[in-house]
């Protein structure tokens, strides 16, 4: 190897280095706070049918149409903690399914303009399916709720 070559291999080499102490001192993209996106002062219950199911990173999201006072079909999308922290506190995909009837108990969203697709964005604290089971669902507010 020529000493041009070994100078040109310790500069990809030491720029590698830079680039990967640089990226991994950087902080990561803050994850949210409750307070930061949801309004404690503005808790919603939600009776209706689970429309979707998306097992998703960083965050679930179960999304559940109900009806509004003028009878129009209305969808809100109720964020959850992630499908790993899910599944340790007993969730299985199938915990909640497409069709399923459900009361979701949680918080709204403090932008309540509608997302993209439509959907109002809030949080969720509690599922309770038509059997009556309650399920926590890892609301980042911290109100872990009673268990039934």
């Amino acid at each position: 190897m020529s000493p041009k070559q070994r100078l040109q291999r310790g500069l990809v080499l030491t720029s590698g280095f830079v680039v990967a102490l640089v990226t991994g001192s950087c902080p990561v993209a803050a994850h949210h706070s409750f307070a930061a996106e949801y309004d404690g002062d503005k808790p919603v219950s939600i009776q209706g049918v689970v429309s979707k199911v998306a097992w998703v990173n960083p965050h679930a999201y179960i999304y559940v149409t109900t009806k509004n006072a003028k009878g129009k079909a209305v969808t809100y999308a109720f964020e959850t903690s992630s499908p790993n922290a899910l599944l340790r506190r007993g969730w299985k995909r199938s915990t909640l399914k497409e069709g399923d009837g459900v009361t979701v108990d949680g918080y709204l969203a403090k932008d309540t303009r509608p997302l993209a697709d439509g959907s109002i964005h809030a949080n969720a604290r509690l599922f309770t399916t038509a059997a009556g089971k309650t399920v926590f669902a890892g609301s980042s507010g911290g109100d872990y709720g009673p268990a039934k």
